[in-house]
């Protein structure tokens, strides 16, 4: 995601499966959803049918759906009735999620079917486009699909996803997964089903419902990438968002296998710059003129890797999806348009770190945040997330970064990770004790902040650095300098640390941190 400073029933043909991401506590695993969605032109208020496939992980005599009341203000959802495997069963709504009450055991599988209607107080937007036009769009993200989906709206519970859509006709309808058949019906409305047979998360799940104009620029690897736009935008929404055929290609390569069956980009009314939906990446409305567009959608289609197919196991870890995406946009860009263009970036995101630390200092492992996630959506989640990637890289090397990185990935696909997780990848393929580094950036607050003092002596022809942790949390890292162009190489552990270098005839001239390599801040001093 990019902050925007912002039934078909199928039966028996969802998959039952280990639950890789749920917390020890979790009383369900949810297998597959089917959403039956009804929308109309009249009103905002909506009609729903779910049917939701359910392994019970325990006998718990009820369990909790996801799904927001209708409220003082007239917006939210009203259940009328619900079904287990078919047969009615007693259930109480309450203001956040349905209780249902059962006599399943451990171990048992049965299908849920609520039927339900109002109007969404959040999570699918409905409302005008730019151009006045009435749309409806998905926009889920941390939490926020329950307001209009029954749901277990965690990051944990995932699974495979349908949805059929009945709409006045006018309309075209995008969603996660492969589009089936659509049917025409009388009074010039259409049913238009999706199907998405890998595992997500929630906060990917949607559908958008406008009137679009739609490219199919190229295959990638027999992935169709499409471009949904507003027509009004067509000419420079296909333009510009051809960029995602150059994109998906370089993470397939350095990343590994994409995990769905095509690539939509959609231009939409998210309240972000962009939302990484799995295979369905909603982008804010002005973006297909926005001369940032390419880092964009790299950023995006970054996340149908870290956030998408390998989701973090709570929003605490953020930075495995933000971190992540921020970071490999960076070496996209790097690899198409050089190093200097990786230093450029870097030292821009290290300016917008520090500039965060001064609000107050935090972790990028925040677990005091416990409700409002959207507080996750800063700096230390993006930026920093992407400096420890960075310096990781540099620590480890190349070779086995990506290996690592690839390793991670096809581990994870399709379930859940923690940051122990990655950690643990990164050292069997590196071969390196990771903990300190993996602690020292990621659980604690803040970053070097430095005094490096420099002398040349012109009878020995030697210089004297010596570089000065600022007093509080000490950190270990290797500091890069250069003495005039020669690289020099000072690993920091202590408070205070020398070290003495051969020079030429004249004062040299000191470069410290030339390549960008440590998020750090520094006061160059010679005396």
């Amino acid at each position: 995601m990019k902050k925007l400073i912002l039934y078909f029933f199928v039966g028996c043909a969802w998959m039952t499966q280990t639950a890789k991401g749920q917390s020890p506590d979790a009383v369900i695993d949810v297998q597959h959803y089917s959403f039956n969605i009804q929308l109309n032109d009249a009103t905002d208020n909506i009609k729903g049918k779910a049917d939701i496939a359910v392994k019970f992980l325990k006998t718990p005599g009820s369990f909790n759906i996801g799904l927001v009341k209708k409220n003082s203000m007239g917006k939210g959802m009203t259940v009328s009735g619900v079904l287990e495997n078919g047969r009615s069963v007693r259930y109480q709504q309450n203001d956040d999620a349905i209780t249902i009450y059962t006599k399943a055991t451990a171990n048992t599988l049965k299908t849920y079917t609520i039927t339900y209607q109002g109007i969404p107080s959040d999570g699918l937007i409905i409302s005008k486009n730019k151009f006045g036009k009435r749309t409806f769009f998905g926009d889920n993200w941390p939490n926020r699909a329950h307001n209009w989906l029954p749901c277990v709206d965690e990051p944990a519970d995932k699974a495979s996803v349908s949805f059929t859509v009945t709409a006045p006709d006018h309309y075209q309808v995008v969603a996660n997964g492969v589009k089936g058949i659509e049917t025409a019906l009388p009074g010039q409305l259409k049913i238009t089903r999706w199907s998405e047979t890998a595992q997500l998360p929630t906060k990917v799940m949607v559908i958008g419902v406008a009137e679009f104009a739609i490219d199919h620029p190229k295959d990638v690897d027999d992935i169709p990438v499409y471009t949904y736009v507003f027509p009004e935008n067509a000419a420079a929404g296909f333009r510009s968002y051809a960029v995602a055929g150059e994109i998906l290609p370089f993470y397939i390569k350095n990343i590994g296998p994409y995990d769905y069956k095509k690539l939509a980009n959609i231009q939409s009314k998210t309240i972000f710059g962009g939302m990484e939906n799995a295979g369905a990446i909603f982008y804010s409305e002005n973006s297909v003129t926005e001369k940032g567009i390419e880092s964009l959608m790299a950023h995006e289609i970054a996340h149908q890797w870290f956030g998408d197919a390998v989701s973090e196991k709570s929003f605490h870890h953020l930075w495995l999806s933000e971190g992540f995406a921020t970071y490999l946009t960076n070496y996209y860009l790097e690899s198409k348009y050089g190093v200097d263009s990786l230093k450029a970036l870097l030292a821009e995101q290290r300016a917008k770190i520090f500039k965060f630390e001064r609000t107050g200092l935090k972790p990028v492992i925040d677990t005091t945040v416990t409700g409002d996630y959207m507080l996750l959506l800063n700096p230390n989640s993006y930026e920093k997330g992407a400096w420890v990637l960075h310096m990781l890289r540099r620590k480890i090397g190349d070779g086995a970064f990506f290996k690592g990185l690839n390793t991670y990935y096809l581990k994870y696909r399709g379930g859940n990770a923690a940051t122990a997780y990655f950690m643990e990848v990164m050292q069997n393929i590196s071969g390196q004790s990771l903990q300190p580094f993996f602690d020292q950036w990621l659980r604690i607050a803040g970053h070097p902040d430095l005094t490096v003092k420099w002398s040349y002596d012109t009878k020995t022809r030697v210089v004297d650095v010596m570089v000065k942790q600022k007093e509080g949390n000490l950190y270990a890292f290797p500091l890069e300098i250069t003495v005039d162009g020669q690289p020099q190489l000072i690993n920091v552990t202590n408070s205070v640390t020398m070290l003495h270098i051969a020079a030429g005839k004249k004062a040299p001239v000191i470069v410290v941190d030339p390549n960008v390599n440590l998020l750090a801040s520094f006061t160059v001093i010679r005396n």
